[in-house]
């Protein structure tokens, strides 16, 4: 694991992403047309402050935010939509957020941009339900960003993340600062640690998820165990899953796959938050 380029993207990579992207739209597409949606909802002045609400009824017995990959400079959440249905099922509302991207952003920023957005979705849901934290790849490292805030210290006592379900996460992020994706990212030694929720944990904190494929590179394997270790360490729940025969992005075929180990990990990790 000394070749962080290899690691973090050439290794990642796989010749099926392109098609696998394709069906990702298409489904996403279906999505949005069998709703009942609300796309593009505003919670900030920037132009990519924007969510959509999959609605779940009445019934509903929680909030999940969802954040998009892209290692925080690319991507949207529109090409991600298709996760949003077997959510619902599960009896959650499900906001899909967009954030502004690097680097026309500090990381920092971007991270504070989506804190932002947790109180808006949770309005717009109109109802007092928990809030799970979830998002895939930097979006995983955002939800764990959402588990760590201290809500009622910034004056919003009504936010409080029940549970994070994170998606081959990044947590360390001091070997990032040591590829390309550094370019717009912009991280030197002190605000990758600062950026990163591994040296952070803290105690009381929400049950998490944190999945990976089992196909990934052991850097990113890594990345998920190690913060399994520190949040239990802190005397938390936490539950470490690698999905057998998955990659990077496969891994989202088998989030919403009926009957998956992963799905069944997902409500595992819904019992432990909401009841």
């Amino acid at each position: 694991m000394d070749d962080p380029e290899y690691e973090y993207l050439k290794g990642q990579a796989r010749p099926g992403f392109p098609a696998l992207f394709a069906e990702f739209e298409q489904r996403s597409a279906e999505a949005v047309r069998e709703g009942p949606c609300t796309l593009d909802l505003h919670y900030g002045v920037g132009e990519r402050c924007t969510f959509d609400f999959f609605d779940a009824g009445p019934r509903a017995r929680g909030v999940l935010v969802y954040l998009h990959p892209g290692y925080w400079q690319w991507r949207d959440k529109a090409g991600f939509r298709f996760v949003a249905p077997s959510l619902v099922q599960r009896g959650l509302h499900v906001a899909m957020v967009n954030y502004p991207l690097c680097p026309s952003v500090s990381l920092a920023a971007l991270t504070e941009t989506v804190r932002s957005a947790m109180p808006a979705v949770l309005a717009h849901a109109d109802a007092a339900l928990p809030l799970i934290a979830a998002g895939h790849s930097a979006g995983g490292h955002l939800a764990m960003e959402m588990g760590l805030t201290d809500w009622a210290a910034r004056g919003l006592p009504t936010v409080e993340v029940a549970g994070v379900l994170a998606l081959s996460g990044l947590y360390d992020l001091v070997p990032l600062a040591r590829t390309s994706l550094n370019e717009n990212l912009r991280l030197d030694a002190d605000s990758a640690m600062a950026a990163s929720p591994l040296y952070r944990a803290v105690s009381n904190g929400p049950p998490l998820l944190l999945a990976a494929g089992a196909d990934e590179t052991p850097a990113m394997r890594e990345q998920s165990r190690r913060m399994h270790e520190v949040w239990l360490a802190m005397g938390n729940h936490s539950t470490l899953h690698f999905e057998p025969g998955t990659d990077h992005f496969s891994l989202l075929q088998r989030l919403v796959a009926p009957g998956s180990a992963l799905g069944r990990q997902v409500d595992l990790l819904l019992e432990h938050a909401l009841s």
